[in-house]
């Protein structure tokens, strides 16, 4: 039986900046970088009679993009990535202050 540890190792070899960074893309003339944030988990396990498992997951987001105009080197955020983790994110932290703020009051 192959080590599941070592499998999951080959995999993941290719993570990190490959994962955040795509390919470099030219278009008329302009060079665009895409960028995304990215994380990844993996578990494996097996019981006493030798019989084994793993899985793993990833996500990436979308977060924008460097784009190269002649010399000028910019970063343009992508917009509606930004509002899908930013509200949420926002409404989390509204929710735990109002909950701290409300057990300093008692």
């Amino acid at each position: 039986m192959p080590n599941i540890a070592l499998e999951l190792g080959k995999q993941a070899a290719s993570f990190g900046v490959n994962s955040a960074y795509g390919e470099q893309q030219d278009v008329d003339g302009i060079r665009i970088i895409p960028v995304a944030m990215s994380w990844s988990g993996y578990g494996g396990g097996s019981d006493e009679s030798g019989n084994g498992g793993g899985g793993g997951g990833g996500y990436a987001i979308p977060i924008g993009a460097y784009v190269r105009r002649g010399d000028d080197l910019r970063f343009e955020p992508n917009v509606v990535s930004f509002l899908a983790v930013a509200i949420p994110f926002a409404w989390v932290c509204g929710r735990a202050l109002s909950r701290v703020i409300r057990a300093l009051k008692k």
